[in-house]
């Protein structure tokens, strides 16, 4: 069973209130027990994850495909937002607050942030082959062939699969060129185009980076690194935002 979903989305603003922007990555999930995307060395069950998450592998496997996001989403349900994601949530206590995602998870909505914006899609939404304006909540966790839209076409996962184009980055862009806080959580800046958002941010604003595999060559202005997990990290920087 799926529920449509109408394509639109109500950013909530504020002129009184300084905005935060979050960049968030696998790194804050993986502090739930979520496995993240390239566990074993990039492989699923021995496939290589391209062959599983793309129009290729969909076009040649798509029991296959189905299989593969059907065991994350399975995964999804047995885990729980981190302290990282509550802390994030609670920004929203004194700030205007953002989180764009690179995570196809829903752990930070779970977590009470409102201002949710995924780069990657969703894990628990599906969409029309033949129609990517009719997306579906899905109702439990499988997606089977055979279940198909309001066209009559089968679904598919609601993800940005590698080659395709990631909808709302020019979105995530705008954001970025708004923020008066940019914080980066749980990803190296290593998967592209997301790690060009970084490059947006007024030279003025503040900037904190928290992973424990942060670059050394990160030299922007205002730029502090923290190489610490997600939940060390943020909630150290959260308690200081909220005390100022």
């Amino acid at each position: 069973m799926c529920k449509f979903i109408p394509k639109s989305f109500h950013w909530v603003d504020s002129i009184y209130m300084q905005k935060i922007v979050i960049l968030s990555g696998a790194g804050i999930s993986a502090e739930s027990g979520l496995k993240t995307f390239r566990d074993q060395n990039g492989l699923w069950n021995n496939y290589r994850i391209e062959e599983v998450a793309s129009p290729e592998a969909w076009s040649k496997n798509p029991q296959l495909v189905l299989d593969f996001y059907n065991q994350r989403r399975k995964q999804l349900f047995e885990v729980k937002p981190n302290a990282a994601h509550y802390s994030l949530a609670k920004l929203e206590e004194k700030y205007d607050v953002v989180v764009i995602t690179q995570n196809v998870d829903d752990l930070h909505e779970r977590a009470g942030s409102k201002n949710v914006l995924h780069l990657h899609g969703e894990l628990k939404k599906v969409r029309s082959t033949i129609d990517e304006n009719l997306v579906y909540e899905l109702d439990g966790w499988e997606l089977k062939l055979g279940d198909k839209c309001a066209k009559g076409s089968q679904l598919r996962p609601h993800i940005v699969w590698f080659g395709e184009a990631v909808p709302n980055i020019m979105k995530a862009t705008k954001l970025a060129e708004m923020a008066d806080v940019f914080m980066v959580i749980g990803t190296s800046l290593m998967v592209y185009p997301a790690a060009a958002l970084i490059n947006y941010v007024p030279d003025d604003s503040l900037k904190y980076m928290i992973d424990p595999n942060a670059s050394d060559n990160m030299h922007l202005k205002n730029m502090t690194v923290y190489r610490n997990k997600a939940v060390e990290g943020v909630t150290h920087i959260v308690d200081q935002l909220l005390q100022n």
